[in-house]
């Protein structure tokens, strides 16, 4: 496999830390959110890691819709990413919305499919976390 690209990002204290990219374009606090027992207000991995696979996941969905001649200029991706308790464990599960203006709904899903088929972060959890993905 050939290395297009490499994202480095240094975190200090976990979910109440600290984020810090080498290239420092990207820096940002960490915080648990309210809904764990944090102070919330500043992002949290769930959040990153869904703003992460949308903006992926948009970028394949262009591609597909491009190769079938669609214009997804305007599509846009409602990314639900959440951390859940299996019993003794922690799991996340994600769910993703797509929206697709001025096709049908059957279009819109058999894109949204496609996309998530070649989609490097879809590919990366599949197997891995429950996720579903629906043309809305």
């Amino acid at each position: 496999m050939e290395k297009v690209y490499k994202a480095s990002v240094t975190v200090i204290g976990g979910r109440d830390g600290h984020a810090k990219s080498s290239d420092g374009i990207f820096e940002t606090d960490l915080r648990k959110p309210k809904e764990m027992g944090g102070q919330g207000g500043a992002p949290n991995p769930e959040q990153l890691f869904a703003t992460a696979w949308g903006s992926c996941y948009l970028g394949a969905l262009q591609s597909v819709a491009n190769h079938d001649g669609v214009d997804a200029t305007n599509a846009n991706v409602n990314v639900h990413v959440s951390f859940n308790k299996d019993g003794k464990r922690f799991a996340l599960s994600a769910d993703l919305d797509v929206h697709i203006p001025d096709i049908s709904i059957e279009e819109a899903q058999s894109l949204a499919d496609k996309a998530n088929a070649v989609c490097p972060y879809s590919n990366a959890t599949k197997g891995n976390i429950e996720a579903r993905v629906t043309a809305v």
